[in-house]
């Protein structure tokens, strides 16, 4: 039987990124939540109480309609925070966040959130990075979503939610996908059969196995390349600590 490894904030770059002593201010306040698939963070127009930094688990940022139709806007997995709005100077926000893949987080009262902010220090440096690389990722989805082609869209989804697992196996129905990338469900699966048939994904009963990842990147739009180099450069000076310590 299969052990499964400690949880460590370490896992979130963001918190692997700050220095020993900026971290062990926060280290008492973070809390280690399950995050169960499906799980509403914050609905639009709530108000916000916690900021989340995802280990294991992927969150949706959604923008829903008043028809209850809704789409994707941005992901956030282990590289980044849900809850911008907390030190944007919002507190509320017009999207809801959801739990796309079940796993952990790390989740940080508000209050606590913000004073370590306040001390603009790393911490502060760190969210301005992210939030400069969400931003990216949300104004380029935008445009995908209206130039690009179904197949194209959902190779990017699958490239940037393999990017943040340490599988090549996720689990996702194509009605969810469908609810994603804001297409209908006959659209994804003519696309992810037409990326089976080319060797690129296999796909049964809610698993995708990404089977070669290089071909997928040739068959995707320059989004995918765009998100992923922006955050790289945002983020390309960043140290991580050596210590793993768990909370």
């Amino acid at each position: 039987m299969a052990i499964s490894p400690p949880h460590s904030p370490s896992q979130n770059h963001l918190l692997a990124a700050l220095p020993t002593a900026e971290f062990a201010a926060l280290a008492a306040h973070l809390e280690l939540v399950p995050m169960p698939l499906g799980k509403m963070l914050y609905e639009p127009g709530g108000q916000l109480h916690h900021a989340y930094f995802p280990t294991s688990s992927i969150v949706s940022l959604h923008y829903v309609m008043e028809s209850g139709a809704s789409a994707e806007t941005a992901g956030v997995g282990n590289e980044g925070v849900v809850g911008i709005s907390l030190f944007m100077g919002g507190n509320t926000t017009s999207s809801s966040a959801v739990v796309q893949t079940a796993g952990h987080a790390y989740r940080l009262d508000r209050r606590v959130l913000m004073q370590e902010f306040n001390h603009a220090g790393s911490l502060q440096l760190l969210l301005l990075r992210y939030t400069q690389a969400l931003i990216t990722q949300m104004a380029q989805t935008a445009a995908c979503n209206r130039h690009h082609s179904v197949e194209q869209q959902l190779c990017r989804w699958l490239l940037l939610t393999q990017d943040r697992l340490p599988s090549s196996e996720l689990v996702m129905t194509q009605e969810l996908i469908a609810s994603m990338l804001g297409v209908r469900r006959e659209g994804v699966t003519e696309a992810a059969g037409n990326l089976q048939r080319a060797g690129c994904i296999s796909y049964r009963r809610g698993h995708i196995s990404i089977l070669d990842r290089s071909r997928l990147e040739t068959r995707s739009c320059e989004c995918y390349a765009v998100v992923k180099n922006e955050l790289g450069r945002l983020l390309a000076d960043v140290g991580h600590r050596q210590d793993t310590a768990n909370v």
